[in-house]
């Protein structure tokens, strides 16, 4: 009986996406006198809200050209534009913000799958102590953390001194890659001289820094994130957007991990993955942006 119940249901609700959904929006169109794409921008303001909802329609559509409007080159979001005002048969001179209201939401839905690709390309970039860039950066990091402390060897077991594992830390750069290395160097220009992340505290910065950079990645390529870049990027998140993002998400965890007063670093797991979920929970507010003072600036207001 509960089999048939569920079959019942599952009917029922693909009648419902299949036939009934776009009868409704038919309807609607009829009666309002405009698109599914007019009213989601007429009527939900600028933000994650706007885009999100202009994503859900672009891909569930069955026309090809909007479904792949959302994965066009950057330089073609104006053309897609002009065809889809085509499509819809809408005269862009008397719906003129129509027009950039479509544009700002497909850049930053374009902008966070080329950001996801650029962050994953790096992520696969394995550390390469035989390339002068890599080597230059990681001696760079040394620098920041320890201006007044001179490395003596570039294989030395002075890196744990900073939170590294062993004595070269190219080893602990094997889970996020160059990513993990982009990451700590970015925190460190701006951060370490405010907040010292060590051993005091009962953590090391350097791995858990890598570890941090790791749940970032994971709430990039989940689609978790998107509420916080369409709300913060007028136009399309960037790989800067993404280290602002995991300089906040260290600031975060650091806090957490104090109120949360673990007794050693054996508890490390479980305190991760309790913030975790709280930083998930505050993605699911559309109007969420992490970082306050990254948050989206008045360009986006009459967009």
């Amino acid at each position: 009986m509960k089999h048939f119940l569920r079959m019942f249901v599952q009917v029922c609700l693909y009648f419902y996406c299949k036939c009934l959904w776009r009868c409704l929006k038919f309807v609607v169109r009829k009666l309002t006198g405009r698109c599914e794409l007019q009213r989601i921008c007429y009527n939900i303001k600028p933000g994650a809200s706007r885009t999100m909802k202009i994503e859900t329609s672009l891909r569930g559509s069955k026309n090809k050209l909007l479904q792949t409007s959302v994965s066009v080159h950057p330089d073609a979001i104006e053309k897609t534009i002009d065809d889809i005002m085509e499509l819809k048969k809408i005269n862009p001179d008397i719906n003129p913000q129509l027009g950039v209201s479509l544009q700002a939401c497909l850049l930053q839905i374009v902008g966070y799958r080329n950001l996801v690709a650029e962050v994953e390309k790096l992520r696969r970039e394995p550390y390469d102590s035989e390339n002068p860039q890599h080597e230059e950066m990681l001696l760079k990091l040394w620098k920041c953390l320890k201006p007044d402390c001179p490395l003596e060897a570039r294989i030395s077991k002075q890196w744990c001194e900073i939170g590294f594992q062993g004595d070269d830390p190219k080893t602990d750069f094997r889970g996020m890659g160059l990513l993990g290395l982009y990451n700590l160097f970015q925190f460190s220009k701006a951060e370490w001289e405010k907040k010292r992340f060590d051993k005091a505290i009962g953590y090391s910065f350097a791995i858990v820094g890598i570890n941090i950079t790791d749940l970032a990645y994971n709430l990039l390529v989940s689609g978790a994130l998107k509420t916080h870049f369409y709300n913060v990027a007028p136009e399309a998140p960037t790989l800067s957007h993404f280290q602002q993002t995991f300089c906040y998400l260290m600031h975060e965890f650091h806090k957490f991990w104090i109120e949360e007063d673990p007794l050693d670093i054996m508890e490390f797991n479980r305190v991760r993955e309790k913030f975790h979920k709280r930083i998930l929970k505050q993605l699911q507010n559309p109007d969420m942006a992490l970082c306050p003072h990254f948050a989206a600036s008045e360009s986006l207001i009459n967009m």
